[in-house]
């Protein structure tokens, strides 16, 4: 199935993608006296532990360590909550995709997009750190929005396979809270690259959300616009996933009935 027709099949579909969004977001808050506050309140709260366990404890020596440990913690919670939602998004829909005739990719796609949605709430927990930590605005704060189309693309890419592999392997779903285990102390959220053995840190720099969590550090705590390679790297390893896991779960998806 070529691009051109996936791109026309899902603007068909918009409105279908948006109502599944918006269940998402109702049952995330469902009987939630907070409700949406959770979305500002969560990564402050998880921010301050963290805070007093690595910036006291191990004493990392980074400037503005709150922003710095907010900015990653916020990337790598987004993906992490978006690849697990979008892993058992066909498993839980299988009794609807049984009665009617619904593009099968939109599922794992509304939840990353429900939790995109969220984590847009989570950035005013980024700037009340930084009204708090009295950190200068920066010109190169305005881009902060292409980082996030980057991690949305790449999400989105790993939630389709995820999703596809689920269906067919149940042991995925248990293999995989393992990998993010991995992922994110391969991921410097909570420590700086430089405390890492350089033979070590060559492999974190490969790391597709290092990368884009680095561009999202440099436009918002350190103010430098990052040069065209940077990008061009965050942009390609971003559309390629997303492509191959489009290319996978298009592969796969034809035997989803006999296992859901």
């Amino acid at each position: 199935m070529s691009l051109v027709h996936e791109v026309k099949m899902t603007v068909k579909y918009l409105h279908l993608i948006v109502e599944l969004v918006k269940r998402d977001l109702k049952l995330k808050y469902r009987r939630s006296v907070l409700g949406y506050f959770w979305s500002l309140l969560n990564p402050l709260m998880t921010m301050a532990v963290m805070m007093v366990v690595f910036s006291y404890m191990f004493r990392f020596d980074i400037e503005n360590y709150p922003l710095y440990l907010i900015c990653g913690q916020t990337i790598f919670n987004f993906f992490n909550e978006a690849t697990n939602k979008s892993m058992y998004s066909i498993i839980e829909n299988g009794t609807l995709l049984k009665k009617v005739y619904v593009p099968k990719y939109v599922f794992p796609l509304s939840r990353v997009l429900s939790c995109f949605v969220t984590m847009s709430l989570s950035l005013l927990a980024i700037v009340i750190v930084m009204l708090a930590t009295r950190v200068r605005f920066h010109l190169s704060m305005l881009l902060f929005f292409v980082p996030l189309i980057y991690l949305l693309f790449f999400a989105s890419g790993v939630g389709m396979i995820l999703s596809a592999l689920a269906v067919k392997f149940r042991d995925v779903t248990h293999l995989y809270s393992v990998l993010t285990m991995v992922w994110m102390y391969a991921t410097p959220i909570f420590y700086p690259i430089q405390a890492v053995p350089e033979g070590v840190a060559r492999f974190i720099r490969l790391n597709p959300l290092f990368i884009i969590i680095d561009l999202f550090r440099q436009l918002v705590l350190y103010g430098t616009i990052p040069g065209p390679a940077n990008w061009l790297l965050g942009a390609a390893i971003s559309l390629a996933m997303f492509l191959l896991g489009g290319a996978l779960f298009n592969r796969m998806e034809k035997d989803f009935i006999y296992y859901i």
